[in-house]
């Protein structure tokens, strides 16, 4: 049971305005305020004990916008990807928040609790089919953490669906005591398709103070296009992506779902709830031959 103060955390994201207090502190993270954004930003490097070492750019200062530090390239070379051709690579740096395989219809959240897989993916019955039993994988990305996405396979982009929801926070306080929480928030939906895997999901899930969600080729997808699920086809674009090339950022920290379909991906045996990973670093391996 959570303590009377962690109870309170979490029942107040109920009355809270998350998306009117989310928008605004996405306006003010997007302004160039000079000294105001370099005290913001030296003050939440101190905070959250945020580890500039990988960083490109590492004078705070040369950052125009907190968002610009927020979604800060690293240093080429720092995060290898996995070269193995069978090797899946976490798609970021993050906690494994769960792991491992899907009960039919239905994901696991935290210990006790479960979602949807069709509500997960936007409520479309057909694209969940294929995933019922399959598997997935839970990384939660802490206000620290580097906050780009990055491929955890190589794929060929099918649909991107923009799902509108709530944006409570997904820290694993909110993990364990919201219901549903990540098929209620909002969230950007990437479909890719590949020779071994057949087709695979990579799920960006919003949360509160989450400005917005980019992917790189759609730019600003939430909260740009409104309050209706939209769906973007790009069955006929012919865009695709190598394991561990960026597929998009989240313009403050939230969480990643990644989901295969059945007899398709082993993950690695260590990696279990609260397990450290590095984006490029390999969490399983594709069945089947090697490329």
């Amino acid at each position: 049971m959570p303590s009377l103060a962690d109870n309170l955390k979490v029942k107040i994201q109920y009355f809270l305005p998350k998306k009117l207090l989310s928008r605004a502190v996405g306006k003010l993270a997007a302004a160039e305020l000079g000294k105001g954004t370099n005290w913001v930003i030296e003050n939440f490097i101190k905070y959250y004990n945020v580890d500039m070492k990988d960083a490109e750019i590492q004078n705070v200062e040369d950052f125009k916008t907190f968002n610009a530090f927020f979604t800060r390239a690293l240093k080429k070379g720092t995060r290898p990807v996995v070269a193995e051709a069978n090797a899946l690579a976490s798609p970021v740096d993050g906690t494994v928040s769960e792991l491992g395989e899907i009960y039919k219809d239905a994901v696991l959240q935290a210990k006790g609790h479960y979602y949807s897989l069709e509500a997960l993916l936007g409520g479309d019955q057909k694209d969940a089919k294929e995933f019922e039993s399959g598997e997935f994988a839970t990384i939660y990305l802490a206000p620290k953490d580097y906050h780009r996405v990055h491929m955890p396979f190589a794929g060929k982009l099918e649909k991107m669906v923009f799902v509108p929801g709530d944006l409570f926070s997904v820290n694993p306080l909110t993990a364990k005591n919201v219901d549903n929480l990540f098929a209620r928030n909002e969230r950007v939906i990437c479909f890719f398709k590949n020779d071994k895997i057949g087709r695979f999901a990579v799920v960006m899930v919003g949360a509160t103070i989450v400005a917005s969600i980019e992917t790189v080729f759609a730019g600003l997808v939430a909260p740009s296009v409104g309050k209706e699920k939209t769906i973007y086809d790009y069955s006929k674009d012919n865009i695709s992506f190598k394991k561990g090339e960026e597929l998009g950022r989240f313009l403050l920290g939230s969480t990643v779902v990644c989901v295969f379909p059945k007899g398709k991906v082993a993950f690695d045996k260590k990696l279990k709830n609260g397990t450290p990973v590095k984006m490029g670093a390999k969490i399983g391996d594709v069945k089947g031959k090697q490329a």
